[in-house]
């Protein structure tokens, strides 16, 4: 009996740790049983730690302010250099966000921009066309570009194309339905070839038939050289003397 004694005191002594040498066991999982012996890792606890670190990682950067263009910078040349890229015309109040001027600086800018190329008799001009500024071809010179852009192959507008296109101009938003029934013709054809050409383009259908409706595009305003639809020639002056009214011809 005291020898069982001892050989059990024995084992104790040498599986006995002091406290402050413990290793201090991973806290439970919430879905841990009582009964389940303590781990000395947990990937789960290693998982919502990683989390927050993760996050800090996967954050976007700081997005950060832009400058205005400094006032000893040559605006024009801001100008000029934003310009020359640019596919369609850039209005002024756009200009004047990007570079955080006020628009009455940019405006006057581009006015004097202007002015100097046409005083010195550049082979382009900074022109204010469809609600924008940008590079145009000055007139004088047009023919030899043209030379150079078709190399000979015509690129104009047949005279089916052009009517079918000053209909539109002046009765925009219409169908096609209504510009046949004013041309007297099917005009389909030349519907999908003024589309293809960037001149028309589709805003929405009609309240009554559901048919497509069609309007010209800032690309006919640049090719016209107007700002807006409304400076669009009267059209009275140039009908024949018997015709007073379209809306007859469409009723009939």
């Amino acid at each position: 009996m005291t020898e069982h004694l001892g050989e059990s005191l024995e084992q104790d002594l040498a599986t006995w740790k002091m406290p402050g040498a413990r290793q201090e066991a991973a806290p439970l999982r919430p879905d841990t049983p009582a009964d389940e012996p303590l781990a000395e890792g947990d990937e789960y606890a290693a998982a919502l730690a990683a989390v927050p670190a993760q996050a800090a990682e996967d954050a976007e950067p700081e997005v950060t302010g832009t400058r205005p263009v400094p006032d000893d910078v040559d605006l024009g040349a801001v100008l000029e250099a934003i310009l020359m890229i640019a596919e369609e015309p850039l209005s002024e109040e756009f200009l004047s966000s990007v570079l955080e001027r006020p628009r009455s600086q940019v405006r006057e800018q581009l006015g004097r921009l202007s002015a100097e190329y046409t005083g010195d008799g550049r082979g382009f001009d900074l022109r204010r066309q469809a609600g924008g500024w940008r590079f145009y071809t000055r007139a004088d010179y047009a023919p030899y570009v043209e030379r150079f852009v078709t190399d000979g192959a015509s690129a104009r507008l047949t005279k089916a194309a052009l009517e079918t296109l000053a209909v539109v101009a002046y009765r925009q938003p219409v169908t096609r339905g209504r510009i046949s029934a004013i041309r007297g013709v099917n005009c389909d054809g030349v519907m999908r070839t003024l589309v293809a050409r960037g001149l028309v383009e589709e805003c929405g259908t009609d309240p009554d038939s559901t048919a497509t409706l069609y309007r010209t595009t800032t690309l006919f305003l640049e090719k016209i050289g107007l700002d807006t639809v409304a400076q669009l020639p009267e059209l009275a002056p140039f009908l024949p003397d018997d015709v007073t009214d379209i809306e007859e011809d469409e009723q009939r």
